[in-house]
């Protein structure tokens, strides 16, 4: 299940480490680098999907994060989890004690976080499954953390929308997607209702990747719903 993670970090390099890595997971992640940045983009994404967590660095150029947990916690419910390189047990109780839903110190693992936003999102009654990564089926080989494709061992050079597209399907391989959710998660909100898009890119991906395009065998269609990945080979 896809969500939308708001992520508050003034550090460039860790920014861009951690939306790579909610990227592969299937996420959107709207990054802010200040306070600032991120009260404009709650106030954008409240006038249209809204946000399902915030990832909150307390170290801020232009104040601390204390004050934006006051913030939300004031307006709205959404999980919060504090990311900080700051370990003082009187600093985490308040914090916790202040609406945080948990609060991890940096250096910390990407696999423990995405645990404890799946645990976040649990305690409000949504269960996130950790996404499918990788996919193998009739000589497709997709490994989505290290951004790679294969047909029978040679890469596959995908443009970026048609690799998000793929992406969005091995990470739900077995079940159906409807056109609406995939235009959704792969083009945005604006353009759920345009599904020429669809048409065109899967055509796109079925002529790279399909032994036979006209006769597919892995992208497959759901008519009138959707597409579905043929299910992975791989355990």
């Amino acid at each position: 299940m896809s969500k939308t993670v708001l992520l508050v970090e003034d550090d460039r390099e860790l920014r861009a480490t951690l939306r790579d890595a909610l990227q592969v997971e299937g996420h959107r992640v709207l990054a802010a680098a200040s306070l600032a940045d991120a009260r404009a983009l709650l106030a954008h994404a409240a006038d249209r999907e809204g946000i399902d967590l915030v990832l909150l660095d307390l170290g801020l150029p232009d104040g601390t994060g204390d004050t934006l947990l006051a913030e939300l916690r004031r307006e709205r419910g959404t999980p919060l989890i504090v990311i900080s390189a700051r370990p003082g047990e009187d600093q985490k109780v308040r914090l916790l004690d202040a609406g945080a839903d948990d609060y991890l110190v940096k250096p910390f693992s990407l696999a423990e976080l995405l645990a404890r936003m799946r645990v976040a999102w649990r305690h409000r009654g949504t269960h996130v499954a950790p996404a499918t990564l990788r996919y193998e089926r009739t000589g497709i080989a997709v490994d989505l953390e290290a951004h790679r494709v294969q047909r029978d061992g040679a890469e596959v050079h995908l443009t970026p929308t048609e690799y998000r597209l793929l992406a969005r399907l091995v990470r739900q391989a077995g079940q159906v997607v409807t056109h609406r959710q995939l235009l959704l998660d792969v083009w945005g909100p604006e353009y759920t209702e345009h599904t020429h898009y669809l048409r065109l890119y899967m055509a796109q991906l079925r002529a790279k990747l399909e032994v036979e395009p006209a006769d597919p065998q892995v992208l497959l269609t759901e008519p009138g719903v959707g597409y579905r990945l043929a299910e992975s080979t791989t355990d």
